[in-house]
């Protein structure tokens, strides 16, 4: 029940792409510092110091986005241990299922109505939170979890994780796009299962934001 109900939420979604490394060479000379002064000689112009999430490419509300501050986007992150992520919800978006393989994740809600989802593993229960501004909740590392914006206006929320390359894994497009059809077929119970018909629904890689629910959609006439 709990896995057809998340492919119902999934099937028009947008995956997140992996961030792109903006300057290996500088990443490479903070790793291999000696010393804190040898990091920040390296580091010399204050500009050098300032991320805009603004100002990146995949900033976007339409339908919305995830932009992410870590080692590969703002190299002084590189060795740190962190990663901030400003999440962008335009009305009834959503971020699909997936799970950050080297991270806990704290999300909290800046504006809007969101609703989140988390699974830490099997035999657990799902746990259900309700974001509204100055509100909190965590996703531990490796938990399956999706969020929606319920409203018909703009969400964001703030993001912080405890890795600088925590990675992300959009569970259906990870499946549909590696596992064998027949292999999935069996996964679903269901020989007659089309997985490859199933698969071409589901969006290639974007900026991480989907829409969301069709109960939503109708509700804000979308």
């Amino acid at each position: 029940m709990l896995l057809a109900s998340l492919l119902t939420l999934l099937l028009p979604s947008l995956t997140t792409a992996a961030d792109q490394t903006l300057n290996p060479d500088l990443n490479a000379k903070l790793m291999l510092a000696a010393t804190n002064v040898d990091r920040q000689a390296l580091l010399p112009k204050n500009e050098d110091w300032i991320f805009d999430f603004t100002q990146q490419k995949v900033y976007t509300f339409a339908p919305g986005s995830v932009v992410n501050a870590n080692a590969a986007t703002f190299p002084t992150l590189a060795g740190v241990g962190m990663t901030m992520a400003q999440l962008n919800l335009g009305p009834c978006a959503m971020l699909p299922p997936h799970w950050h393989p080297r991270a806990t994740n704290l999300v909290v809600a800046v504006t809007g109505n969101i609703t989140t989802w988390m699974v830490g593993e099997n035999g657990v229960k799902v746990v259900t939170t309700e974001l509204t501004p100055g509100k909190m909740t965590v996703f531990p590392r490796a938990s399956l979890h999706a969020m929606q914006n319920n409203g018909c206006d703009n969400a964001q929320l703030i993001s912080a994780l405890n890795s600088d390359d925590a990675g992300t894994t959009n569970i259906f497009n990870t499946a549909f796009d590696n596992i064998p059809h027949e292999v999935l077929a069996a996964a679903f119970g269901d020989d007659e299962f089309d997985a490859g018909t199933v698969g071409k629904n589901i969006p290639k890689v974007g900026t991480g934001s989907v829409m969301g629910s069709a109960e939503c959609r109708r509700r804000c006439g979308i």
